[in-house]
């Protein structure tokens, strides 16, 4: 019972973290020159699993998958921001 309820959770986690990293790539660094980087969206995702997991930690019913989760979701959101920030240039030359 307990498992379906982690498993749950961290696919939530893992949906949420999609989709809110990719809108605010996506529209918030627009305009900034981290969208070129090209391993942005490894260290956004690895950053939000170190991050996460002494925080699941501490918590009864989630563990460590559910960090890995937030984590590929983050990941995945801001690989694919930075391709939607990618626009046309600003400026023609």
């Amino acid at each position: 019972m307990f498992g379906l309820i982690a498993a749950g959770i961290a696919g939530v986690a893992g949906v949420a973290g999609h989709i809110k990293s990719r809108q605010f790539v996506g529209k918030r660094l627009r305009y900034t020159t981290l969208v070129e980087k090209p391993m942005l969206g490894l260290w956004a995702g690895v950053a939000t699993a170190v991050v996460a997991a002494p925080i699941v930690a501490i918590l009864p019913i989630v563990g460590a998958g559910t960090a890995i989760a937030a984590g590929l979701g983050v990941g995945t959101g801001v690989a694919l921001g930075v391709g939607d920030a990618k626009g046309p240039p600003l400026i023609e030359d």
